[in-house]
């Protein structure tokens, strides 16, 4: 399976995806972190994240995949949500929790 189809088995498979540096238990950079808290927030359980660090291939190919240059990025339903900044901009005007609660 090549890169791009492994990315798009993952997030089609899982309702909440996050493409961070490190995991849920030990973020490994202050967005990813962040990126954590704010879904913790939002009342996401069955969050499902790839540590990018772990493979070259998937930390490059989730930015051709989503045409998006940073990490984290976050996936709802199949749908690219966006980063840090967009995660933070829509949990304060109520989008994020909305949208995951469906």
């Amino acid at each position: 399976m090549d890169t791009q189809a492994k990315i798009k088995d993952i997030v089609t498979s899982h309702p909440v995806v996050l493409f961070m540096k490190g995991n849920a238990q030990f973020p490994q950079c202050g967005f990813s972190g962040n990126a954590i808290n704010i879904l913790r927030a939002s009342g996401v359980e069955n969050l499902h994240t790839v540590n990018v660090l772990e493979d070259e291939g998937i930390r490059q190919g989730i930015k051709e995949f989503s045409n998006w240059p940073t990490i984290p990025q976050l996936y709802v339903n199949g749908e690219f949500i966006g980063g840090s900044d967009i995660m933070t901009e829509m949990f304060q005007n109520g989008e994020l929790p909305a949208l995951i609660k469906g």
